[in-house]
């Protein structure tokens, strides 16, 4: 980590610009949604000066799959906290895997993936933070194996339904 100067510790404002703390009952819901997905933003540039990374909870309803789509630069980690995730990747989304409660899931830059709630019944309840502020997404026209529902996620994320 990089030393900071003297000057820097002692100019700066520790108490108001120093750690932040967002209570889970304080999220940031004024964010663009659509039915079959709820997120809310807790750390954000405009919330707490993040500069680089975006951080909030997802609830996707059950059933719900986007189509195939990657974020750019950007690096993905979601935790699940409960339901069952399936991602589904690759060129032709060839490739699955399932993550439940308490599990890590990392999507690496510009990796075409496919996201599913997992359950027709539970909904999938995630903690998803990218690297950057900025939303990333680009759709790719790759026939996705699992057909998206009549739910399309639309977010800053997703901002044309992720279909």
């Amino acid at each position: 980590m990089p030393e900071q100067t003297a000057e820097h510790q002692h100019s700066a404002d520790w108490k108001h610009d120093g750690v932040r703390v967002v209570p889970g009952d304080q999220l940031d819901g004024n964010v663009p949604s659509t039915p079959g997905m709820e997120r809310k933003a807790a750390i954000t540039f405009a919330r707490v000066g993040a500069q680089k990374l975006w951080a909030g909870t997802v609830h996707i309803h059950p059933d719900a799959k986007t189509g195939a789509h990657h974020h750019g630069p950007l690096e993905s980690v979601i935790y699940v906290v409960k339901g069952r995730a399936r991602m589904r990747w690759g060129e032709r989304l060839e490739f699955t895997a399932e993550a439940g409660p308490g599990d890590f899931i990392y999507v690496p830059p510009y990796v075409p993936h496919q996201e599913i709630n997992a359950s027709v019944t539970e909904t999938l309840e995630c903690v998803l933070c990218r690297s950057d502020g900025q939303a990333v997404a680009v759709n790719l026209p790759i026939e996705p194996i699992e057909k998206p529902e009549t739910v399309l996620w639309i977010d800053p994320t997703h901002p044309q339904g992720g279909v």
